[in-house]
């Protein structure tokens, strides 16, 4: 049953929405998280937490049992089928997890809902957000079946087709068409690639990635000209016999799960719209390409969430501007980045030449690739962001100014 009353409400419970609610209640305050699903999805598009991300989650107490249900990928290659073009390694990275922890979307909201029971909260499901008044005092969330809840903020943390977004007035802009659409699949390979790095497969045909995933399980994500709604195992055994392996060609053996998506540029016109703030995809969606989605909204829910207990606590409501005044900076900088890394992967036959010239002159030098490395991670300027934090360590208000 829904409270009629509650200080935050945060619609949502995907990766960015848990985040939010654990950092609060590690700051002593209980959320009211809902979300629409009467469960949790077993499948997930996301499969990367970059080492900058778990940092930020060492603070909340979720990195650690992360951890222990990943694969840690000590490289990012990108190859041309059996011919390395540049190798960018992760393990001199300056911080306590010199990897990238390779898990499931679906084990990263198993785990922070773990983590959100052992502080005392929970997820409502299932409740579907039908409309949002907000007035000076806050806002009231109506939910199909007539039930109401009083909320002095409300995060909309509910995706890209934000529930909360819209009635807020934030304009969601971007192109109206989407990008090039992708086939993702979680499949069992018979392959000879090492399974402690990521590959990025340039192709005429377009890229593929193949990421290893615990359980000798591997994701596959290619782009294609028309993705088909329920891609089979020979459609992806085919993309891999033009794009990947050479030499020892990869052979699937199972198909576990496959999805299809396109690939959309978009960013929040505000992240704050009075009581209403807003995280993770519903405030940016961009392309796959590195990894930075979920990443990115997991850093914004954490000093989302730093923020709010801090004005539930006293401090001014102007620190919620002061979150979306920072944030919204560093996903613009996202976008950018996945889009040139998208442009760079499916380049024109005139241009491939130089691009792969210029990724193997990369891959000479060392400074270029610790610079690539520490882009990929994640790292962001400021508090509750730098490496080496005391494990467990959550310091009152760490990302909020004194």
């Amino acid at each position: 049953m829904l409270p009629e009353h509650t200080d935050v409400l945060v619609v949502g419970a995907g990766p960015t929405g848990l985040a939010v609610a654990v950092t609060l209640a590690g700051h002593g305050v209980r959320a009211t998280v809902i979300d629409r699903l009467a469960s949790p999805p077993v499948t997930s598009r996301a499969a990367v937490v970059h080492a900058g991300t778990l940092e930020v989650l060492d603070r909340i107490g979720v990195a650690a049992p992360l951890v222990t249900r990943g694969l840690s990928a000590t490289r990012f290659t990108v190859r041309d089928r059996d011919r390395v073009l540049l190798t960018i390694p992760f393990d001199r990275l300056p911080s306590r997890y010199p990897y990238a922890l390779m898990v499931s979307q679906a084990e990263t909201e198993a785990v922070l809902a773990d983590r959100l029971a052992a502080l005392g909260g929970r997820v409502l499901r299932p409740y579907q957000l039908t409309g949002l008044a907000l007035d000076d005092a806050g806002a009231t969330a109506r939910f199909a079946g007539g039930e109401t809840v009083r909320a002095r903020w409300v995060v909309g943390a509910d995706g890209m087709h934000s529930a909360v977004r819209e009635p807020a007035g934030i304009d969601f802009g971007g192109p109206a068409d989407p990008g090039e659409s992708f086939l993702l699949a979680d499949a069992r390979l018979d392959s000879a690639l090492p399974r402690d790095q990521t590959v990025l497969f340039l192709a005429p045909q377009g890229p593929l990635v193949w990421a290893p995933l615990p359980d000798g399980v591997v994701r596959l994500v290619a782009a294609v000209a028309d993705a088909p709604r329920d891609p089979d195992a020979a459609r992806f055994q085919a993309l891999l016999d033009e794009r990947g392996p050479a030499r020892r060609p990869d052979r699937l053996t199972e198909l576990l799960w496959t999805s299809r998506f396109r690939v959309h540029h978009r960013i929040a016109g505000a992240y704050r719209a009075g009581p209403v703030l807003l995280a993770g995809d519903a405030a940016h969606v961009h392309s796959p390409a590195g990894g930075q989605g979920m990443n990115l909204g997991l850093r914004d829910a954490v000093a989302l969430g730093d923020a709010l207990a801090a004005v539930l606590d006293g401090r001014p409501a102007t620190l919620l501007d002061g979150y979306a005044a920072a944030r919204r900076p560093l996903a613009e900088e996202v976008l950018g980045f996945s889009a040139g890394l998208t442009r760079l992967t499916t380049l024109p036959p005139a241009g491939r030449l130089l691009r792969d010239l210029l990724l193997r002159t990369a891959s000479r030098l060392p400074p270029a690739r610790q610079r690539l490395a520490v882009r990929l991670a994640g790292f962001e300027p400021g508090p509750g962001a730098m490496p080496h934090r005391t494990a467990g360590a959550h310091p009152a208000h760490p990302a909020v100014p004194a």
